[in-house]
């Protein structure tokens, strides 16, 4: 998992992105250690559910190096800790405080909260699933405000897209979920346009849903409105609850 991620993150790094980007954070290198914890921890074999992020969020992986990372959950809930560097060209309004950031990630509280509430533990909710995200880095503009991928300039997503899509059909192979469930459209749509293109792949006649629930984002009007309640509708129809009832 980590190779593919590595590989990924070289030849992202190689995409020219042009403006509006002016900073592209790369959490899985300089948050290598907190990354590698949680990778080391959670995803120790195949999964029954891949739950699929966009990118990092700014206050999340962008500094801790975990899906959905608020500080809060990664702390005290997954009990990860470890030293976090800095980004190659760190933008003065989004400085890297790993583990001491104070600030909340949004759709990472809603996020771990609500499987935190479901589950006793971090190893029960991790048994059957995992949460990977399509794109490992983020992108900042000259204000400091955070760029997602679909918002990219044309020919740098489409750069973007082919890397992220092998990468995320190497991840598929490893894993062997049943369900990938994009959080958001974008993630949902993005696996099954990498779908499309695993003609000869070993992923060919394996049955594999592909759903998405509402991205947890304060950007959402509908996540604003209950976005717990809206989101345990859409996994339990889903059938994604059985998996964290309690023996």
């Amino acid at each position: 998992y980590l190779t593919i991620e590595r590989a990924q993150c070289q030849k992202l790094g190689e995409i020219n992105y042009g403006p509006p980007v002016t900073n592209v954070y790369s959490p899985v290198e300089y948050a290598a250690e907190t990354h590698e914890l949680y990778v080391r921890k959670f995803c120790t074999g195949t999964k029954e559910v891949l739950f699929l992020g966009m990118n990092p969020g700014p206050f999340g992986m962008a500094q801790n190096g975990v899906p959905f990372g608020d500080t809060e959950y990664v702390r005290n809930w997954m009990k990860i800790e470890g030293d976090v560097g800095r980004p190659l060209a760190e933008h003065p309004k989004r400085k890297i405080l790993g583990l001491h950031c104070t600030r909340s990630e949004v759709s990472g509280q809603r996020f771990w909260g609500l499987f935190s509430s479901l589950c006793p533990s971090p190893e029960t909710f991790f048994e059957h699933c995992f949460v990977h995200n399509y794109c490992p880095l983020a992108f900042l503009t000259s204000s400091g405000s955070n760029i997602t991928p679909n918002k990219l300039p044309l020919e740098a997503r489409r750069a973007l897209h082919v890397c992220c899509d092998g990468a995320l059909l190497s991840v598929l192979v490893l894993l062997r979920p049943k369900l990938v469930i994009g959080v958001g459209r974008y993630a949902r749509e993005r696996t099954l346009n990498a779908l499309k293109g695993a003609l000869g792949h070993d992923l060919v006649d394996w049955d594999m849903k592909v759903a998405s629930v509402t991205h947890p984002s304060p950007a959402s009007p509908r996540a604003n409105k209950g976005w717990k309640d809206l989101a345990l509708r859409e996994l339990d129809q889903l059938g994604v609850l059985a998996y964290f009832d309690s023996p």
